[in-house]
This record gives structure tokens, sequence and C-alpha cells, in this order.
């Protein structure tokens, strides 16, 4: 029989499904895979089951329902100052993740350039891939995981199509400085491309930070698209609501990309994330304080582990850095020492980098419940290595 597809036949299992497992088969606790433990907020999901028995359960509008669509246009306007018609300039899908593979086969063309910055979210170079594009890396380094004008130089050229970005950004826990964004938009302007800015954690910033979405920049308003996703503003990863802002030009093929790949969204999730994007303000601010609580409760456990802990400015996530605490192990091999030996579960950043990838820094998720990561702090100071 002929071989399936080259790009995704070559992918082996993702690092997230294999120490999930082996947290399973050695009974850790999973501080590897990015999702809270709770179960959202109690009136959202309610609404959902409401509508679920009361509403409307066949086809919605294949851009999604237009109360939806409408508070994403308030949500942009309240938080950003963006003003979004919200008929032509926003898209409902089934989560960031299809969001990112509608926009991507929707823009791209075989051999268009696409520039990344890495650590990156796995799903976005295989699918550039198969979009026929070639992906250009930036590499970000910790600790402060910025760049500077010359690593631009060196991946924007005239094939240069989409620019894509991750903020606040995951693994590292980065939140773009307007002097970041700023450098950016102006190689984007000048090599006349598109920004695709994947913004799922636009509400977990901490410490008085303001998140900036690109396209609110001068001559960014009508050549970027930006994502947001109900799973990370609501906690409620499973629901897979997702979310585009954008220009009509812009989105137009993106909606007919959308269209062959999941088509719509169930209506009644699309209905309670609606009311959930009309909470008033304390729910969102409210969401921030807890997570980074969360954030320095599980930073103060593996300080004391005698690990050494980089800032995280937002995001579900913490760095260790191995080298700076003594650790000889590579990234994999600690990820493995720690499941299977301290019954902790956790990442290796290496696995968010395609070239180049640093060995010795280590991802923690923080966004669970008090308890577990009490319990896995109590694992990790009985000794690590």
């Amino acid at each position: 029989m002929k071989p399936g597809n080259s790009t995704f036949s070559a992918l082996g299992t993702t690092i997230f499904e294999v120490m999930s497992r082996l947290a399973d088969q050695h009974k850790a606790i999973n501080l590897g895979q990015g999702f809270p433990d709770g179960n959202g907020p109690p009136d959202i999901v309610e609404a959902a089951a409401s509508y679920l028995t009361h509403g409307w359960n066949q086809y919605p509008p294949m851009p999604g329902l237009p109360g939806l669509r409408q508070a994403l246009a308030a949500h942009n306007a309240r938080f950003y100052d963006l003003t979004v018609d919200w008929a032509t300039e926003t898209l409902v899908t089934s989560g960031a993740t299809e969001a990112l593979a509608a926009c991507l086969f929707g823009l791209l063309e075989p051999g268009d350039e696409v520039v990344l910055f890495q650590p990156l979210y796995d799903s976005y170079a295989p699918i550039i891939r198969r979009a026929g594009a070639i992906p250009r890396f930036v590499s970000l380094k910790a600790p402060d995981w910025t760049f500077t004008e010359a690593d631009l130089e060196a991946v924007f050229g005239e094939k240069t199509k989409l620019v894509l970005i991750n903020n606040p950004q995951n693994p590292a826990g980065k939140v773009w400085t307007l002097d970041e964004l700023t450098l950016l938009s102006r190689f984007v302007i000048h090599h006349d491309a598109m920004a695709l800015c994947d913004e799922v954690y636009e509400h977990l910033v901490f410490d008085g930070r303001r998140h900036i979405p690109l396209i609110t920049l001068p001559g960014m308003r009508e050549r970027t698209l930006r994502i947001g996703s109900a799973g990370k503003t609501f906690s409620l990863t499973g629901w897979k609501v997702g979310y585009i802002t954008g220009p009509a030009p812009l989105l137009a093929p993106v909606i007919k990309a959308h269209q062959f790949l999941t088509f719509t969204t169930p209506p009644n999730l699309q209905h309670a994330v609606a009311l959930g994007l009309n909470k008033d303000d304390t729910y969102f601010t409210g969401l921030a304080e807890d997570m980074a609580r969360r954030r320095d409760l599980l930073s103060a456990g593996l300080r004391a582990a005698g690990l050494v802990v980089l800032p995280c400015a937002g995001t579900y996530f913490l760095t260790v850095d191995l080298a700076a605490s003594g650790i000889a192990m590579d990234d994999r091999a600690f990820c493995q020492h720690l499941t299977e030996k301290v019954g902790v579960a956790a990442i290796p950043i290496s696995a968010f980098f395609e070239v180049d990838a640093p060995t010795h820094l280590v991802r923690f998720c923080f966004c669970k419940r008090d308890e577990v990561l009490e319990e896995a702090i109590r694992r990790l100071g009985a000794g690590i290595v």
C-alpha cells in the first residue's frame, strides 16, 4: 500500500502524550500537560447544559452564533479599544488549534515563508509544512526570551508571507513588550507581510502587566489576525471553542478553510462562552490573580527543592534551569527520572524547538488545585536526584 502523507507520517508521538502515559504508569502528579484540573465557572457550565436541553442542537451558522460573535466584538472593544464588525471580522472555531490550521491553510501558498519564534506550540510547523510553506525560525533564549533586530533581519526576506507569534508565550511564560511588538511590526509592514497572533493566554498576564495585541499597533490593523480561546480564558480546555478576529479580506479565505475543517462548533458551548465573555471585569482580574498565586506557590516549592526558576510573566507555566541548578542531566532524562523516581511529571522544553534546542530547561504547569501543587512540592522536597 502507498504511504500516508509524509509530513504527518514522519511525526512521532507527542512529548505530552509520552509524559502523560509515563505519569499514569508511575502514579506521578502530572505537571506536564497544560490544563486546569477544575470544572470551570459554574454559571458558564450551567448555561451550556441548559442550552443543550432547551436550545438549538442542529447546525449553527458556519461562522458562529451571532451572540458569540457580538460578544467577541464587544470584548475587543472593552479590553483593547479595538472596533470590530462582528458580522465580517469574527469567526468561531472548534478550538484555537483549529483556528491556527484554518488560518495557515487559508493564507499560505506553496513556497511562502513563515517567521516563527521558538520555543513554540507543536502544531505550528507541521501545518505550515503541510500547506507547502517554509518555516523560518527565530530562537528566543532564556532567561529573558527576547530577540534583536539582527535576528529578524536573518529570517525576513522577499518570500516572507506571514509571521506567527504566541503572546503570552507557552512555554516561556513570556509577555511581549511594546518595544518588541513595535520592532516586529516594522518588519511585517516593510515586507508587506501578514501577522497571525496566537493570544490564547491573553487574560493570564501577571504582576500588573498588560497584554498588548499586535493588531492594535499602527499599521497592523489591516494585516493581522488574532486568535483567542475560551478554553484558556474560562478554564474549560475540553470545550474546544476558539475565535479569530481580523480584517474581512484577510479572514475570508480562513472562513473557507474552516468550512472544510470542522464547519462549525457545538451551539450550546458557543452560547455559554458568549455569556462568559460578557462577565464583568472582576472575573478576568480574579482569573489572573488566582493563577499568579498558584505560580508563586509552585515557584516557591521548586526553589525550596533547590531548582533555579526563571521569571514567569504569564500563561500556565514555569521554567526551571537545570544547568543553573547544578543538575547534569539533560531535560528529557531529567523529566523521565522525575516522573519515575520522584512522582512528578514535567515537560522538556527541547520538545518546543524545531532547531538548535536547548537541553537544560524544563517546563512545569501550575494551573492545578492547591492540594495537587502542595503534594507535588512535598514530593520534590523529599529529594530530586
